[in-house]
Order: structure tokens, then C-alpha cells, then sequence
């Protein structure tokens, strides 16, 4: 299977697909402003203390910020650039800020919709002056996506490995192993890493439910009876957070369907290795990987939601994935709409359902910090790749440096997003270089 997209990539929208991203913006922006629904899930355990009034808008937002800003400018915007393909980091952080920062409910969804016409005009502008330059830094970071389509297809090993031990990790290693090989053998127009990936997340909830039953069994025979408290306040916050967000059911709905529209018109990628996975044109396998990612969050977005009274923007994320395979836009917004619905109507459910499966919780913050593991190595890695492609010893000096530099400084620009930051910052140097006559391009 061919990982390298086609030069120049084009991030030329028709007018149908820029009004749904501007609109989509703008209501993104108005529930963020009603602080409903974020998209940072860091930022979400903040606004339980907004809702009730325990700090102020300005205070939150700059919580916001902070939290978002590096992977907007760091990983968002290269991404996008380099693909050709919009992601959540460029779409839905800016409208979390935005619709925070609004002091009026009727200016925030003016300043979403204004981001979203920076994002559809303001892109493919960027993206045409830097591929005319003569290093051309965006073209190179296309070498990203080798790295992270392949070694995002560990990340159900690594899980594995760090909830259940070596040996389960081992099967799973050479589970993975023999699937890609045969993939690639057999399948060779299919993503290598599709079937690896399904085995390995089958794999790590399979173990992490026997798990669970197990232990219940246990607690039967020894009659271990769980003692709630009768005034339990933590179920008594859940239930008010939930009745919370039934209460804008409609509202979430139109969320979900303009999420899966946006999905459904294949402009826009729900993660990394989903955004190189669209712009191929590869949108089964791209429903794939976001389905994958799905059990990684659901428990987090779960609890955050019931703990706040604030959802996600994206929900469970699973609007991606089926947005990815619909047909047309208008069945996109009819399912989008539904699942949400259901989504939101069933938290309290969910929630219950996973206080009884601790193991199955586990397996989630397992998932979720072996996905940081694996896209943080691909996307150095893939960073310094590209990094060689348009500036050889000199782009690895230059785009590893300043990668060094963050590490050494504390990290003022969030690690995922640090590495391609550095390889549009090292894009720039060489051009400079090349002006003073200090630099000649590589050739090809």
C-alpha cells in the first residue's frame, strides 16, 4: 500500500462544503459560549466550577487557551496544510476559545463563523505561497505519514502490555505482526494495519471483560456485598448532569448531524493517521481507525460529561466513522442527529455500566495513553523525516534543535504538536537560507 499523497496537496472547499464548516463553527462556538460541550477534554472538569459560578468566563478561557493553543498552531495547522484534509485540533479548539472568550450568547456563534471563513479561505491561501517556495516544507511533511499510519497499528500492543503484562503483549506483538505481513501479502490495495488493529483491540477488551466477570464471580462466592451510601453525592451530581445536557437534546442533535455531515464529506479526518487515511481517499480504513479510537474515550468523555455537566463536541467520536462511510450528507445529518440523541440520552447508563467494569475502564486510559505513546514517536519521527526530505543534515539539525530546544525549555509547546511546529518553523529558516545564498534545496 502506497503511504506518500500526491504533491500539492489542495485545501480548495466548494461552496456547499465552506458553509458547512463555517456553520458548523459558528454552532460549535454558540454551545461552548452555553458551556455545554467542549472538544478538550482537559478543558471540560473546568466548567462544573463555571456552571455554578465558581469562576468567571475570563478565567476559563484562558484555562482554554492554554490547554489548546499548542496543538492548534503546532499539530492542527500542519496537519491540515500538509494533507490537504481538516481536523479537530483546527476546527473545534479555536471555537471552544471563541465561544468561551464571548461575553454575549449572540456574538458567539459571529466569531465561530468567522473562524471557520479563516479556515476555508484562509488555508488554501497559506497552503498554495508555501508549496511556490523553494524549499517546500509542506510537500516534505507528507513524509509523516508513513510513520504514523504504521506504528499507530501498535497501539493496541502497547495497552495490552501495560494492563495485562509481557507475555499477553507478546501475543499480541505477534498477532499484529502476522496480520500486517498477511495483509500486505494478500490485501495489498488495503491499510496494512486495519485487520492488526482490530485483533488487538478485540483482544484487549476481551481480556479486560473476563476480567471482570471473573472478579464478580469471586465477590458472589465470597458474598462481598458493595455498600453505596445512601446520600451518595457523586451519583447525585451525575443524575443533575445529566438532566442538564437531555435538556438541549435538540440542540446536541443538530450538533451530531453537522459533525457527520462534515465527516460524511470527506474533508475532514477525526485524528492523525485519519487525516492521511481521507486525503488517499481510503475511507473505509479511515472509519476503521476512529472506530478503534472510540473505546479509548468513551470512558473518559463519559465520566468528564456526568462530572461537569459539559459534553463533547465530537460526543463518543462515533459520528466520524459513520460519517466516513454514508452515502450522501443528508442520510450523514438524519444518523448523525440519531446518535447523538442516543448518545446523550443514555450517559447515565453508561456511567453505571461502567462503575461495574473497572477492568474495561482501565483498558480505556490504557488505550488512550498508547495512542499518546504511538503517534508521539511516529510524529517525531515522521518530523525528522521530513525534516531530511527538504533539507537533509541541515533540516534534521535545524527541525531536531528546535525540537531539543521545547524539551529543554519546559515544553512551552505541547510535545505531540512540538515536532511539526519545528519542521514549518525549519521550513522557514531554509528559505531564509536559500535567499542569503547560504542554502541550496535538495532535488526531488
Amino acid at each position: 500500500m502506497s503511504t506518500t499523497l500526491a504533491a500539492g496537496t489542495s485545501l480548495d472547499f466548494t461552496l456547499a462544503q465552506q458553509l458547512t464548516v463555517i456553520a458548523l463553527c459558528a454552532l460549535t462556538a454558540y454551545i461552548s459560549h452555553m458551556a455545554l460541550a467542549v472538544f478538550n477534554d482537559g478543558v471540560r472538569p473546568f466548567l462544573l466550577d463555571f456552571i455554578q459560578g465558581r469562576t468567571t468566563r475570563s478565567a476559563t478561557t484562558a484555562v482554554s487557551f492554554g490547554l489548546s493553543a499548542g496543538f492548534i498552531f503546532g499539530l492542527g495547522a500542519p496537519m491540515a496544510l500538509s494533507t490537504g484534509v481538516l481536523n479537530p485540533w483546527l476546527v473545534f479548539l479555536p471555537t471552544d476559545i471563541l465561544g468561551m472568550l464571548s461575553p454575549k450568547k449572540w456574538l458567539a456563534p459571529i466569531l465561530g463563523a468567522a473562524w471557520g471563513a479563516v479556515v476555508v479561505f484562509g488555508l488554501n491561501g497559506a497552503n498554495n505561497v508555501a508549496h511556490d517556495l523553494p524549499v517546500d516544507f509542506l510537500t516534505a511533511m507528507q513524509q509523516m505519514s508513513t510513520p504514523i499510519l504504521f506504528l499507530f497499528t501498535l497501539f493496541p500492543v502497547l495497552a495490552i502490555t501495560k494492563q495485562f503484562g509481557r507475555r499477553w503483549g507478546g501475543v499480541a506483538g505477534g498477532l499484529e505482526l502476522v496480520l500486517v505481513v498477511m495483509t500486505m501479502k494478500l490485501w495489498p490495495n488495503m491499510f496494512a494495519g486495519a485487520l492488526a488493529m482490530a485483533a488487538g483491540v478485540l483482544m484487549l477488551i476481551g481480556l479486560a471483560v473476563s476480567k471482570d466477570v471473573r472478579q464478580r464471580r469471586a465477590d458472589r462466592t465470597a458474598d462481598v456485598v458493595e455498600e453505596v451510601p445512601q446520600d451518595d453525592p457523586m451519583a447525585s451530581l451525575f443524575s443533575a448532569s445529566a438532566a442538564r445536557l437531555r435538556r438541549y437534546l435538540p440542540l446536541f442533535m443538530v450538533l451530531g448531524a453537522g459533525v457527520c455531515v462534515l465527516a460524511q464529506m470527506h474533508i475532514f479526518g477525526g485524528g492523525e493517521a485519519t487525516s492521511f487515511l481521507i486525503a488517499k481517499g481510503q475511507y473505509s480504513e479511515a472509519a476503521q481507525v476512529d472506530f478503534y479510537r472510540v473505546f479509548g474515550f468513551i470512558p473518559l468523555i463519559a465520566t468528564t460529561a456526568l462530572a461537569s455537566g459539559a459534553y463533547g463536541i465530537a460526543g463518543f467520536t462515533l459520528v466520524y466513522p459513520i460519517g466516513y462511510l454514508m452515502p450522501n450528507p443528508f442520510l450523514a445529518a438524519v444518523v448523525g442527529a440519531v446518535v447523538f440523541a442516543v448518545e446523550v440520552l443514555a450517559l447515565s447508563w453508561i456511567g453505571r455500566i461502567l462503575g461495574k467494569l473497572p477492568s474495561v475502564r482501565d483498558s480505556s486510559e490504557h488505550l488512550r495513553s498508547a495512542i499518546g505513546d504511538t503517534l508521539q514517536l511516529a510524529i517525531l519521527f515522521g518530523s525528522l523525516m521530513a525534516a531530511n526530505a527538504m533539507g537533509g543534515g541541515l533540516g534534521i539539525l535545524v527541525v531536531g534543535g528546535l525540537y531539543l530546544l521545547n524539551e529543554a525549555m519546559g515544553r512551552p509547546v505541547v510535545r505531540m504538536a512540538a515536532a511539526p511546529a519545528a519542521v514549518i518553523v525549519g521550513g522557514i529558516v531554509l528559505n531564509i537560507l536559500y535567499w542569503l545564498d547560504l542554502f541550496t534545496p535538495l532535488k526531488g
